[in-house]
């Protein structure tokens, strides 16, 4: 028999508790080795017990399950969490796998997925109910945007030509503009990037393809 996965259930609800113990202690590759109600306890119960997994609740009292999972991720770093929520809302998701979760389940998703999720997850895996993945999704589209999509088509065409090692001079020529005004796409174009001279401009163009 292969070592058991070692699992602490972080909970505010007892009930909640019993419901996972039921579930997970029944299966033959699972142990519990301790609870939590809150979590503060959570922190100190994964420093002491050292577990493979946590089942951590994201609404808990005094420390809720986010802000117990960046500590975790500190002080236990071999420690992996599984979070439960009542939200499906992809900022409750972004959040807590911000922190360092490795999976997340709304509550009522439990038990196929909650053994699937627990195993994926020890076996150092990341685990997203389907509930839940669209969301995230989504909102990784929202938020992880390719930097180009910051800028104007003309801000793109001015890259594209700085790149290419013009000078102002001769941008404004190609596209009949005045220096000033290509002066003032060029601050914009590296203020958007986040870049701070010509030849990280470059670089940029390059790494996007945009020239050879």
């Amino acid at each position: 028999m292969s070592k058991k996965i070692r699992i602490l259930l972080a909970d505010d609800h007892a009930v909640v508790r019993q419901g996972f113990r039921m579930i997970l202690g029944a299966q033959p590759d699972m142990e519990i080795v301790g609870e939590a109600g809150n979590g503060r306890e959570a922190v100190s119960q994964c420093e002491a017990l050292q577990p493979d997994v946590v089942v951590m609740d994201v609404a808990m009292p005094e420390l809720n399950g986010i802000e117990a999972t960046r500590r975790i991720a500190e002080s236990s770093p071999q420690t992996r969490v599984l979070a439960l929520s009542m939200h499906k809302d992809s900022v409750y998701v972004r959040e807590i796998l911000r922190a360092g979760a490795r999976g997340y389940l709304p509550k009522e998703s439990i038990d196929v997925d909650l053994l699937a999720a627990v195993r994926a997850i020890a076996r150092g895996e990341g685990y997203l109910s389907p509930a839940v993945s669209d969301s995230v999704l989504t909102d990784y589209r929202k938020h992880v945007t390719d930097p180009l999509d910051l800028l104007s088509s003309r801000e793109r065409e001015v890259l594209q030509l700085i790149a290419e090692g013009k000078t102002n001079k001769e941008i404004a020529a190609v596209l009949n503009l005045s220096v000033y005004t290509v002066d003032a796409h060029r601050g914009r174009i590296m203020e958007k990037l986040n870049l701070h001279s010509t030849g990280e401009l470059v670089r940029f163009a390059v790494r996007k393809g945009l020239i050879d």
